[in-house]
């Protein structure tokens, strides 16, 4: 819980770093400098993380591990990603010819050098994630964050353009290597022939097969709409999207290396392991139906607030992605079952049907647009949430049943307080949107705390007394991480058996 609590707080010290980013760089840069680097982002980071989503989940999910295992996967990495950076160096002129625009051949060269960055830290991190030592982890995510923010708006400010964001694309993995070398001092042997090693690589490659599946899906948008419309219409659908989906990034994303760690414990204890799931699926609920929500009432207002008036077309956009944002936060939780039970094959099969469906949308709805691509967005979510968590929930004899019991009230809690928000708002003189950024603050303010009472009042009455309440309350002081952090600085633990992986410890600490 405690872990959970860090990685929740670093999501949210992440979230203001990059709505600082937001804030600054939409005033810096055009939207066709997003744009461009869009382009090749797409790409770019499919590639870059290879490894780091796979090979991070194999040494987190099994039981035993050693040095030898570990170092095997580490220079299997690396080769990997040398090939992988000259191979996408070398194919930017092939991009540049598909999105007709020279600049992408540029921009490929410098963003290929995030993919050997990223992938000399994964081991590293991967340890102190295994470890449960999530402050670590979530702090060195913050420093690359900050660093790469601070280079971005430096270079923006002395107007290099879109190079301002290649730049800050390179000091984050930059950052973050070393950042993972300082905090765990493992060092890998020479690669050698250790039992393990095959099955904990095929788990790897399935897991990143299941990344890749979702990342073709949560960025064929991306390309549709850059190949149809242009950089200056990606540009602005760009930041709409990148609003919608700091959610996932920020909370549930960092959240899974927590779930999978304490689940995994639990794969012998069915009732244990579905009380806790449960439990977990019940709180995202509450926390993120209301989020959404609350979001559709002030996106507009919020978007002019952060970007500025130029940017009232992502503030269009971005309305049509707020209804999916809370049932996206508990379609992503279905990934912790297949992991935690080791199933990472159900997984990647999943993805497939994933990217079938959401494509699918996409190419019906590209006649209207970016709007389309949105509201195509919020349908699959919706569509594809229940079907997902039967599958996963399958070898564990899960059941839908209860799924379906520990969400419905906060999903019925969100639609009655959204529209009693809506409609309440509709009646009152409020100024119109386009007033000024002081009265959308005071717009935004009056709508949130008008929703949050309205939707507290309705989970009360829906679950006949506040239990909801006092159950996130709960959780919330377990999350409080700051004994862990009245320990000493963290060192690493010598190795006394060389076939024994060297894991980061506190001092004095047994681990």
């Amino acid at each position: 819980m405690r872990g959970a609590g860090v990685t929740v707080f670093s999501g949210g010290v992440s979230l203001c770093v990059q709505v600082v980013a937001t804030v600054v760089l939409a005033r810096l840069l055009t939207p066709s400098d997003f744009g461009v680097v869009t382009m090749v982002s797409t790409f770019s980071l499919l590639v870059s993380n290879f490894g780091f989503n796979g090979f991070t989940e194999a040494v987190i999910q099994k039981e035993n591990i050693d040095q030898f295992l570990v170092s095997n996967l580490f220079w299997i990495n690396q080769g990997a990603g040398l090939l992988l950076t000259v191979g996408f160096a070398a194919a930017g002129s092939l991009l540049a010819q598909f999105y007709g625009d020279p600049r992408v051949a540029r921009v490929a060269v410098g963003m290929s050098l995030t993919i050997v960055l990223t992938t000399l830290s994964v081991e590293h991190l991967a340890l102190l994630k295994r470890a449960m030592l999530f402050h670590l982890a979530s702090l060195n995510d913050i420093v690359a964050a900050a660093v790469s923010v601070v280079v971005s708006i430096i270079l923006g400010w002395t107007g290099w353009g879109y190079w301002a964001l290649v730049a800050g694309a390179i000091a984050r993995p930059l950052s973050q290597l070393v950042g993972a070398w300082s905090l765990c001092r493992w060092i890998p042997s020479f690669p050698t022939r250790a039992a393990g090693t095959a099955p904990m690589v095929q788990f790897g490659l399935r897991t990143y097969g299941r990344f890749m599946a979702n990342y073709c899906t949560w960025n064929l948008d991306n390309l549709l709409v850059g190949w149809r419309l242009g950089p200056v219409s990606l540009g602005f659908y760009k930041k709409a999207y990148d609003l919608f989906s700091l959610s996932v990034s920020q909370t549930t994303a960092p959240l899974t290396s927590v779930a999978v760690s304490a689940l995994s414990r639990l794969q012998r204890d069915a009732a244990q392991y579905k009380r806790y799931f449960l439990g977990a699926f019940g709180v995202t609920a509450f926390l993120s139906m209301g989020l959404g929500a609350d979001l559709f009432l002030i996106g507009r207002d919020l978007i002019g607030v952060l970007l500025g008036p130029q940017w009232a077309e992502a503030g269009r956009i971005f309305t049509y992605f707020c209804p999916g944002i809370g049932v996206m936060l508990l379609y992503y939780t279905h990934g912790w079952i297949h992991l935690s039970i080791g199933r990472a094959d159900r997984w990647l099969r999943w993805g497939f049907v994933e990217f079938g469906v959401t494509a699918l949308l996409f190419v019906l709805a590209l006649p209207w647009g970016a709007v389309g691509i949105a509201v195509a967005w919020t349908l699959s979510f919706w569509i594809l949430t229940l079907p997902s968590l039967w599958y996963a929930g399958r070898p564990i004899q899960l059941g839908i049943a209860p799924v379906i019991a520990a969400v419905w009230r906060y999903i019925l809690a969100s639609l009655i307080a959204g529209w009693a928000a809506w409609a309440v708002v509709a009646r009152l003189p409020l100024p119109a949107p386009a007033s000024g950024p002081v009265v959308a603050i005071l717009r935004i303010v009056m709508i949130s705390v008008g929703f949050v009472a309205l939707y507290l009042g309705a989970v009360i009455l829906l679950h006949r007394g506040c239990a909801p309440l006092r159950q996130v309350v709960r959780l919330l002081q377990e999350m409080v991480p700051w004994p862990r952090f009245s320990k000493s600085f963290p060192c690493v633990a010598p190795v006394s058996n060389p076939s024994e992986i060297a894991v980061p410890t506190f001092s004095g600490e047994a681990r």
